[in-house]
This record gives C-alpha cells, structure tokens and sequence, in this order.
C-alpha cells in the first residue's frame, strides 16, 4: 500500500515530511516480527500507528489488544499482563488469562511503557527475549508468541539515568523506533486539519461549518499547540457548538487560545518537548515540597534555640561544642513529627543529629498529598488550575490523586 492509501485507511491527515517518513518506517516493519518503539507527545496520535504495524503484518487475523500502562495500579498490572491463579491473591477467585496469553498470535500495543514498574518491565524483557513468561502465583512456565509494540511521550534515557526504566528493555524495545512530530513542526497540516474536523462536527451537530478569517487563521498556524492534534480538535469542536457566528476572525479565536502570546518557557511542562516530558514534571514538583521542607526545618531550628535560650534547655554560655544540659525531656516541635530529646547531657552537634532525624523524618509522600489537598481545596476541586499552582502537568496530578487515593 501507498502512504496516501494508509492514510486513507487509518484516517491520517497531513503532508509532513516527518509524519510520512513514519508512516513509511511502520509500512516497512510491519511485515516482520520486530519490536517498535514509538515516541512523540501527548497529541500527537501515536496510537494510529500500532494498528498499522498490525493490520498490514501476517498477524492481522490474530488479537489486537492496546494496554495503557499507565492506568493499571502498580499492584494489579502483572495480573492484567500475564495471568494469575485461583488464590494466588486476595479477591482471585478464579485461574485468569492475562493479556500476554490471549494475544497469542497476536499484536499488543503498550501504551505508555515508561509507567510501568521496575519489577513488571524485567518480566517483560523476559517475553520479549525468549517468549516465556509466568502467571501471578504459578511456577509453571508457559510460552507466548506474541509482536510488541510499545509508546511513550516521555524521553526514556532520562528515565534510564533517574532508576525508572531498565536500559536493556530499553534497547529491547527501541529494535525499530518511530518518532512522530509535534503537530507546532506540521505547520502546513494544521489548517488542514482545522477544516476536517469542523466539518465533522458541522455534520454531528447538524449546523454550518465554521470558518477562519485570515489573521484568525495565522493565529491558528502560529500557535505552540501544546495538546497537538488532540487539543486542536477540542478546540474546533468548542467553537463548532459555542460561538454563533460561523466566521471565526482572531479576537474570537484567542479566546480559545489564552496563552497565544505567551513564550514556550511558560507553558505546560509537555509543551516543552519529549526529553523534557518524563522528568521535568516530577522536578518541578520535588522542588517545591524540598524548599517547604527547608524552611520547616529552619523554624524548627529557630524554635529549639528559643527553647534553649529561654531556659527550658538549660545551659551556659559555652564555644559551639560546649555541652547541653537538661534536668527534664525537651520536645523539639515540628510541624508534623515533633522529636522529645530525654533529660541527659548533650553537646550541640547531637541536637544538630537529632534535627536531621526530624528532617528525614519528614515523608516525602506525605508532603506531596499535603501539598496537593491544599491546591486542590484552594481551587475548589479544580485540577487543571491546581496543576498549575503545583508546575505539574494534569495527567501527572491525576496520576498521584489516584496513587495517594486523595478523596475531594
């Protein structure tokens, strides 16, 4: 088949260079048994191409499953994968097949690889290596001839440098791989895609097509697209069903755009491109809780030499070794993990060694549900502007709400 007779097919719109040269790559692997990686942002269609690698390999008769990693609970994601026994956990009442099983013969397409855990991606190495694998509370080993194909928009080898993705599956995976544009570098394609998609909704809604005036137009081209396509069709379909008018001119348009102006720099963490998707998020984030948790251990400081000079630690004016005497337990208050030192003798290097117990006591996952209920209760639920008071993405506070089961 030709490119343009794909994009028929699968419903691909555009004329990028890049976007052709993908579809070129995943026309030509499709026949043979090799494992994909394909890489792109959030948007930008990466699930199209899976389905092409599969309908045009001499497995297009056999399964087709597409697994999101990233939505399956780290508890639960090598049952769903592979299996489990009757018993072999609590609430397995029956022998199951996992996905790995009823693919045999088949494609499966993991979607957002680069969430899965350490421990799930080495029995994943293992299928890919020598098509075996184990059901969850068996010993017995069992065979899978299965072709993988997996995604991600986020930039593995910073992945590997930070202990999230195992090197080996790494380059297990990455046999071919495929990298699809953002849609912000398919500037002739964007236009193009505006027009379908406003007459698709034209038709679904039954009214008039809108239309872009001409500076609405360079607006539309000229926009960082920060969602690609994805966004670009929410937007079509918003002023398809909001505005009356059906000549879309600039002043209307930014209304549906309200960051036109603003530079890459400031927008969300995803705009910023695939090697900065993966860890940028959780950096960000770090940081944050890391400064609150400096400053509560310089209150804390503050506080235990108010103590001290206030005469609840009693001591004489001494050099900065001289030792530290109390004839009762001294409570040095934090936040939420106070520390009682014993009535004893003291220098200040232990009151030192007691704060940095204090300071490690303070749970990094407690400080990041605490930080996002506040955001969430000063934003009356609101999680996109809540994101963005925390610098994260909405997928990844989405992520943590349900890691932490944070309720409200």
């Amino acid at each position: 088949m030709t490119i343009q007779e794909i994009k028929q097919r699968f419903g691909i719109i555009g004329s990028a260079a890049q976007l052709d040269r993908a579809i070129d790559i995943a026309v030509q692997v499709a026949p043979t048994d090799l494992a994909v990686l394909i890489t792109g942002e959030s948007g930008t269609g990466k699930e199209v191409f899976p389905q092409i690698i599969h309908h045009l390999s001499s497995r297009k008769h056999g399964s087709y499953i597409a697994v999101n990693c990233g939505a399956i609970p780290e508890g639960t994601i090598d049952s769903e994968l592979f299996g489990h026994e009757k018993g072999s956990f609590t609430g397995a009442t029956e022998a199951r097949k996992g996905y790995f099983e009823v693919a045999d013969g088949g494609t499966i397409f993991l979607d957002e690889v680069a969430e899965m855990p350490l421990a799930t991606q080495a029995r994943l190495l293992r299928v890919l290596e020598t098509g075996e694998f184990i059901r969850v509370g068996s010993s017995k080993v069992q065979k899978t001839n299965v072709r993988v194909v997996a995604a991600t928009n986020v930039f593995i080898p910073d992945a590997i440098q930070r202990g999230k993705f195992r090197e080996d599956l790494y380059y297990r995976l990455n046999t071919v791989p495929i990298a699809l544009p953002p849609l912000r570098e398919r500037k002739q394609d964007i236009h193009l895609l505006f027009r379908k998609f406003a007459a698709d909704f034209a038709t679904r809604y039954r009214m008039p097509v809108v239309k872009l005036t001409s500076d609405a137009e360079h607006m539309l081209v000229n926009y960082y697209w920060h969602g690609n396509v994805r966004q670009l069709k929410n937007v079509t379909e918003q002023l398809s069903i909001i505005e009356k008018s059906r000549d879309i001119d600039a002043t209307i348009l930014q209304k549906y755009l309200p960051d036109y102006k603003s530079p890459a720099a400031s927008m969300p963490v995803l705009a910023r491109g695939e090697q900065q998707a993966g860890d940028m998020m959780e950096r960000e984030f770090l940081f944050q809780m890391i400064q609150q948790m400096r400053q509560e251990l310089n209150e804390l400081k503050s506080v235990t030499m108010q103590l001290i000079q206030g005469g609840h630690v009693k001591q004489e004016l001494l050099p900065k070794h001289a030792p530290v005497f109390t004839d009762q337990p001294v409570v040095l208050p934090s936040s939420d993990h106070p520390m009682v030192l014993p009535k004893g003798t003291y220098d200040h290097d232990e009151i030192l060694e007691h704060e940095e117990v204090v300071e490690d006591s303070l749970s990094l996952q407690e400080k990041e549900i605490e930080l996002i209920k506040k955001a969430l209760e000063k934003h009356r639920g609101k999680r996109k502007n809540a994101a963005k008071e925390l610098g994260i993405s909405e997928r990844t506070l989405y992520r943590k709400i349900n890691e932490y089961n944070i309720k409200g």
